[in-house]
């Protein structure tokens, strides 16, 4: 799918600058940064609902040491 974006102009420098550094383009670069973006926003909902879920399971020895 095609798609325009549109960077401030010193982002759009330093952008330029890491691909020329990387030898790749500012595409592929954009294309890494949003999948690990994508994974880490997945790793962070997955453990919040762990952490949750063990809250709930927990919550009364939770409120018990809360109160020691």
């Amino acid at each position: 799918m095609a798609m325009t974006v549109r960077f401030p102009e010193e982002m759009d420098a330093q952008l330029g600058a890491l691909a020329k550094r990387r030898h790749t383009s500012k595409h592929a670069l954009l294309i890494e940064a949003a999948d690990r973006f994508l994974r880490e926003e997945v790793t962070t909902e997955e453990a919040v609902t762990i952490a949750r879920g063990v809250a709930d399971r927990y919550s009364e020895l939770l409120k018990k040491l809360e109160d020691a």
